[in-house]
């Protein structure tokens, strides 16, 4: 019997365990927050999952929740490889490396990446130009879509837009107009005009800016050697797209000023005889050509 001052309390069975969901940084977590399934098509997926004994993704793709696509974008994000889909962002189709990374095409980029990591940024190098002949040879994109590729690589890197005549890279990545590199030289702005670039944690874009009338003498003052030296010091790599040499001599300056050079040049449309003049040049500047690169996108 018990006593009066005891009290007996039936014992309280343990909460339900909360039903399993995918965490954050699972394919199935990935595939929530970016909205390919909703949370009542996980349940169906941890179902058959669970059933069948299948993967997250393999599950979600027999239910026809996604496709084979969808799944290699969320590996890719889930081993830190960002990459975009179709209609993704508001960049250039172009840009390859970051609509297309296992294309023909960026297998290339990936190996000119490898060959300027040796040949240059291993002997610590920070900076190169990518310069070209003509407008159309294409050292405008291939400077982006190497900034792509090197970011996906985890270095932190930055592209700068020192074509002060016709630049590119606005458009490339859809950036608003805003102040760049020609208005720090000309000591109206700061390095706070540098844009990070949403999709690519590391990556960042200085756009060209105000366009003067100057762009040979700005980019040839000790002023854009001491911008260079502070911008090395914060990234791990910084390529400037530079006007073509047939409209000025600009690439020339920027060349001096940071030291080496990948030439750029567009199959079936460069001469042979452009080049080599072209790299004779360079190296009368006192910068040094890592490589070349013949393009055909």
């Amino acid at each position: 019997m018990t006593s009066p001052n005891t009290t007996v309390s039936a014992p309280i069975p343990p909460a339900a365990a909360p039903r399993s969901r995918p965490s954050d940084s699972s394919i199935g977590g990935l595939l929530l927050a970016t909205g390919k399934i909703t949370p009542e098509a996980a349940e169906r997926v941890l179902r058959m999952q669970k059933e069948m004994g299948l993967r997250f993704g393999e599950a979600a793709r027999r239910l026809g929740l996604v496709t084979e696509e969808d799944i290699q974008h969320v590996l890719a994000r889930q081993f830190d490889y960002p990459y975009l889909q179709a209609g993704e962002g508001k960049y250039s189709d172009k840009l390859v490396a970051a609509y297309q990374p296992f294309s023909y095409q960026v297998e290339k980029l990936r190996a000119v990446r490898s060959q300027l990591m040796l040949r240059w940024f291993a002997r610590g190098r920070k900076a190169l130009a990518v310069v070209e002949v003509n407008p159309a040879d294409g050292a405008s994109m291939l400077a982006a879509n190497l900034a792509v590729v090197f970011s996906q690589l985890g270095e932190q890197t930055l592209l700068v837009d020192a074509n002060l005549r016709e630049p590119r890279q606005q458009e490339i990545f859809g950036l608003q107009a805003r102040q760049g590199l020609s208005d720090i030289l000309a000591g109206r702005a700061d390095t706070g005009a540098i844009t990070k670039i949403e999709h690519f944690v590391d990556l960042s874009v200085l756009s060209a800016g105000t366009l003067p009338p100057n762009p040979q003498e700005l980019l040839s003052r000790s002023g854009f050697g001491t911008l260079n030296l502070q911008l090395e010091s914060r990234y791990d790599v910084v390529l400037y797209d530079v006007a073509p040499l047939a409209v000025g001599s600009d690439a020339l300056g920027v060349a001096a000023r940071v030291g080496g050079v990948l030439l750029a040049a567009r199959q079936n449309h460069t001469h042979l005889a452009d080049i080599s003049a072209m790299a004779e040049q360079v190296v009368q500047s006192g910068a040094e050509v890592v490589g070349a690169v013949l393009l055909d996108f």
